[in-house]
């Protein structure tokens, strides 16, 4: 490794390689123009400078739907720019995820470091959903999940970083779940262990996943700064703006389901 790589990803921290990711950006597009065919609406909502906190819906238990936000920014923005997705510690196992998620970017999802990112005046992603939403059968799809406890507002509201809520279509439909085998995934120590109409009956090509249409919406950013950081204790607030982000987010879904005639066009 050559003395200003090595000094670059030191500087970052988390091992972001921005020239690898500029190489793994071409197959990035290409799912994201041909085989998802994602439309964008709002993209502009996005800040082209300073920090900001993406708070989206999730779906699938590969998180393809980071990727797809973080490559409609690039697409589709007038100032394109990276989003840092914080990424749940299990998708960290496999050695050739580890490596993918971390130098493009990705980092362990955890307050502290969204915290720090956001100091750094970056863009961050996170789906407080968590494991709960990227599992849920396929009955309850487009059925927005409680955001966890209201963490991502209390890191907003201590960076007075503006929460801007993404709603993603055509993820839910990647991997339909259509039962979730808890026991087992606890024995493997896996946080759910999907069962897909393609997973496992087709060994490793059932993790393919499938061409469905997609739509994400940007809205409009939420500015939290002039509660100021000390509002992160104050359980009422941090509660009503985590409400009025996933009701934003869930009457978006609903507002971008009518648009596909089917899951796949």
């Amino acid at each position: 490794m050559s003395p200003s790589r090595r000094l670059e990803l030191e500087s970052d921290g988390f091992g972001f390689d921005p020239e690898f990711t500029e190489r793994v950006k071409k197959i990035a597009l290409w799912f994201y123009r041909n085989y998802w065919r994602v439309e964008v609406d709002g993209v502009e909502n996005v800040p082209a400078r300073g920090r900001a906190l993406l708070v989206a819906n999730h779906a699938g238990i590969i998180p393809y739907d980071g990727a797809m936000i973080r490559t409609a920014i690039i697409a589709e923005h007038s100032h394109p720019r990276h989003a840092r997705m914080l990424v749940v510690d299990w998708a960290f196992a496999m050695p050739f995820t580890n490596m993918l998620l971390v130098k493009t970017g990705n980092v362990l999802a955890h307050p502290e470091n969204a915290r720090a990112l956001l100091e750094r005046d970056e863009l961050v992603g996170v789906f407080p959903e968590g494991v709960k939403g990227a599992s849920k059968s396929y009955r309850d799809r487009y059925r927005i999940q409680r955001l966890g406890r209201g963490g991502f507002v209390q890191v907003a509201l201590r960076t007075g970083a503006p929460i801007i809520p993404v709603a993603v279509v055509g993820s839910e439909e990647i991997h339909p779940v259509i039962a979730d085998l808890q026991p087992l995934a606890r024995l493997f120590g896996l946080p759910t262990l999907p069962i897909t109409p393609t997973f496992p009956w087709l060994g490793l090509g059932g993790l393919l996943p499938l061409p469905s249409k997609w739509f994400i919406a940007f809205g409009k950013p939420l500015e939290v700064k002039r509660h100021g950081p000390d509002a992160a204790g104050d359980a009422r607030l941090v509660l009503e703006l985590s409400e009025q982000v996933r009701e934003w987010i869930q009457s978006t879904v609903y507002q971008l389901l009518p648009r596909r005639q089917t899951i796949f066009f």
